[in-house]
């Protein structure tokens, strides 16, 4: 076990300097100025660590990815399991959330903009429209395949409904509810940088289109860098152990 860990961890090192190898001699084939050199960008990165620029710009987008997710999860989750619970609910809702699910992104953006103004709350309420109906689907069909029969077990000793929810209940969604958060984290923090570029005057997203009018790749690959790694320290440290100790419960 503790063998096949190693090499899983191995693997994915010799993965990462295979594709730092590869942008290394593509941008030493091609023009620097479209492709520059890893080099090149983790200088640029440096340099704006340093000055606090990168780091400002990166909080404030952290904190629209933060709020915007845990709106969406919370509002998915309740209408996921109310919908998954009741037949005509489901029939009442699902027409909307199919309608929501084919509206694209940036048409949710562009409305909130117009009729929130260029403001705090459009680009919240923005990228939560744009989650909440994928958040749904998969807790409604979480909330479809729970196992009766242990609800049946709780209502036999007599379990009051709130102990009988987080007991035995909550405990078989956890598969759902984590995979629509891992999921979910990675779209919204994509739709929190096309709604930075569109209306707000600060964050990942706001710099980035400053760069591209400048047709500055270093900057643009060095901000993208930046909040990849963040993204990816969230995933490995926070959703990965949470999904092992979701899932204890299936071996107990």
């Amino acid at each position: 076990m503790i063998f096949e860990k190693n090499n899983s961890f191995i693997l994915k090192i010799l993965s990462i300097f295979l594709l730092f190898a590869v942008w290394f001699v593509l941008s030493s084939i091609l023009n620097l100025e479209t492709l520059p050199s890893p080099v090149k960008v983790f200088l640029k990165l440096k340099k704006d660590l340093l000055n606090g620029d990168i780091l400002y710009h990166l909080s404030i987008t952290l904190y629209r990815v933060l709020v915007s997710f845990l709106l969406a999860m919370f509002i998915g989750i309740i209408l996921g399991i109310w919908m998954g619970n009741n037949k005509k609910i489901n029939n009442l809702l699902d027409s909307w959330n199919i309608i929501f699910l084919n509206i694209p992104a940036l048409v949710l953006i562009i409305l909130s903009y117009v009729w929130f103004g260029l403001t705090e709350l459009a680009a919240i309420i923005a990228v939560s429209l744009n989650k909440i109906p994928n958040v749904i689907v998969t807790i409604r069909e979480g909330a479809k395949a729970v196992n009766t029969q242990l609800l049946e077990v709780a209502e036999i000793y007599k379990i009051n409904k709130i102990k009988k929810f987080f007991l035995f209940y909550l405990p078989q969604l956890y598969p759902y509810l984590i995979a629509s958060a891992r999921g979910g984290i990675s779209l919204i923090w994509k739709i929190v940088l096309v709604v930075e570029l569109l209306g707000r005057s600060n964050g990942i997203g706001f710099k980035l289109h400053e760069f591209f009018q400048f047709f500055d790749i270093t900057s643009i690959l060095a901000y993208t860098f930046a909040f990849v790694i963040i993204m990816i320290a969230i995933e490995n440290f926070f959703f990965v152990p949470l999904d092992k100790m979701a899932n204890k419960w299936r071996s107990q």
